[in-house]
């Protein structure tokens, strides 16, 4: 499972000019599920999602969690995260996980955050999606549950 995190001020997502997800301070999580992928690999990102240590604290740095602040998440469906470019220009996607797959892992994972207390949005799985947001900072994390990277 493959995360970018951006901690944002705001976020919306919209699909067909129709707002479907809105946060204000939290994170915006693009996820994007990888064939094989299981719930450990997503407990391991939901958990270190909750538990990044990336908003201020009184002295300015960097010390607080999501739970911390009682942040919020905006959850998108991204597959293209696992575009493979190391060969030629056009990325391969052999790597994404099967429809029914992604789309089950992508719903736990909402799920999951939201069981965990957190107040969770979300895009709207395969879906053409327009992305607002204003990145703080900017603070973007790269997360791999396989850690590749």
């Amino acid at each position: 499972m493959r995360s970018v995190i951006q901690r944002v001020s705001h976020c919306t997502v919209r699909v067909a000019e129709r707002e479907v997800g809105a946060i204000g301070v939290g994170v915006l999580v693009l996820l994007g599920v990888e064939k094989g992928d299981t719930e450990k690999d997503l407990r391991y990102t939901a958990d270190k999602i909750l538990g990044l240590r990336i908003f201020e604290d009184e002295d300015g740095k960097m010390n607080l969690s999501l739970n911390d602040i009682k942040g919020e998440i905006l959850v998108v469906s991204q597959f293209t995260l696992l575009g493979d470019v190391r060969k030629g220009r056009r990325p391969s996607f052999i790597h994404a996980a099967p429809l029914e797959d992604g789309k089950r892992l992508y719903q736990k994972m909402i799920d999951y955050l939201s069981s965990r207390g957190a107040s969770v949005q979300s895009g709207q799985f395969q879906a053409d999606m327009k992305v607002e947001l204003v990145n703080n900072g900017p603070v973007t994390i790269l997360l791999d549950s396989r850690k590749t990277f």
